[in-house]
């Protein structure tokens, strides 16, 4: 896998093939509250999140990035960082919808951040 390390000359929306599986606020599936991310920021059921791994996050995917999500509606924030031994991976917000985000699973997707 290559890394591509670069920085954006102006304001544009940058494509990322990435794996893709959901995560709740429930206490298994986060370290402490539920509802606080690594951040610090609250999450609500409905709040539009991500988690990145951290090599994501030296590709620009920083803290409250705006990020397009093929297959779902509207502009997610990035509010979540995922453990270290994760790679080139998202995990998508699904509130307190434990069967939802079962039922979506884990995936290869397009994304678009807005590098700024």
């Amino acid at each position: 896998m290559v890394l591509l390390f670069f920085s954006c000359k102006e304001e544009q929306w940058v494509s990322l093939e990435v794996v893709a599986s959901a995560y709740n606020s429930t206490k298994s599936q986060t370290e402490g509250n539920p509802f606080i991310t690594a951040w610090g920021d609250t999450l609500r059921p409905d709040t539009k999140s991500i988690a990145v791994s951290r090599d994501l996050i030296k590709m620009g995917l920083t803290h409250n990035t705006k990020v397009k999500i093929d297959g779902f509606e509207g502009i997610y924030l990035v509010n979540d960082k995922m453990h270290p031994k994760w790679r080139h991976k998202i995990d998508i917000y699904f509130g307190t919808d434990v069967q939802a985000a079962r039922k979506w699973g884990r995936r290869k997707l397009t994304i678009q951040y807005l590098c700024p």
